[in-house]
Order: C-alpha cells, then sequence, then structure tokens
C-alpha cells in the first residue's frame, strides 16, 4: 500500500479489490509527465475521502492486460468503479478539485 491509501493494483489482486464499495484507480506510467503532474492531486484526494472511497494505482507498462481489458489508450485515465462495474471515466491530469468532483458525480 502506497502513502494515503493507495493500493498497487495488478492482474493478480484487481478483480478482489475492485470487487466491493467504490474506487478510483488511476491509470498511469512512470515516464508520462501528465501522470507525474497528477500524482499528488490524486494522493490529497485519497486523505480527504479516506474510509469512504478506495483508490488505486495501475502501472500500464507492468499490467498492459489490465489497460487492455479497460481500452485504456491515452494516460492518465481514471476510472471510477461501483462494485466492480464502471461508473464513470476521465482521460488526462486532473487536478484534486476536478478529481474531487468526478468522485461526488461517480458515486
Amino acid at each position: 500500500m502506497k502513502e494515503g491509501g493507495i493500493i498497487e493494483l495488478n492482474g493478480e489482486n484487481f478483480d478482489k479489490h475492485i470487487s466491493k464499495g467504490n474506487w478510483v484507480i488511476d491509470f498511469w506510467a512512470e515516464w508520462c509527465g501528465p501522470c507525474k503532474i497528477m500524482a499528488p492531486h490524486f494522493l490529497e484526494a485519497s486523505k480527504e475521502f479516506k474510509g469512504k472511497v478506495n483508490f488505486g494505482k495501475v502501472d500500464v507498462d507492468a499490467e498492459n492486460e489490465l489497460a487492455g481489458r479497460f481500452q485504456v489508450m491515452s494516460i492518465p485515465t481514471t476510472i471510477f468503479f461501483k462494485d466492480r462495474e464502471q461508473v464513470n471515466r476521465a482521460v488526462g491530469a486532473m487536478p484534486k478539485d476536478a478529481i474531487v468532483e468526478q468522485i461526488k458525480n461517480s458515486f
């Protein structure tokens, strides 16, 4: 688990984690500039919603099957899940207030 309760998700643990509750998943890569810009905003949002919404990250380089499964074509892509069902998606780096707004609209 990363800082702020953000969970590193992979092909082995993804379905188990997202099967219950509200999840915000950041599909990202180490080399991605916009991903690096968004990371601290994602962290702040995870702290604000701790205990209410779960946050996870998927490294698309390491987990290209997961990225393909959810048709992630550009990064960062943020996908919102409620009890395993995708309920929303946003492509591109977002500031914290936009992440918070998406969470409120999704859940």
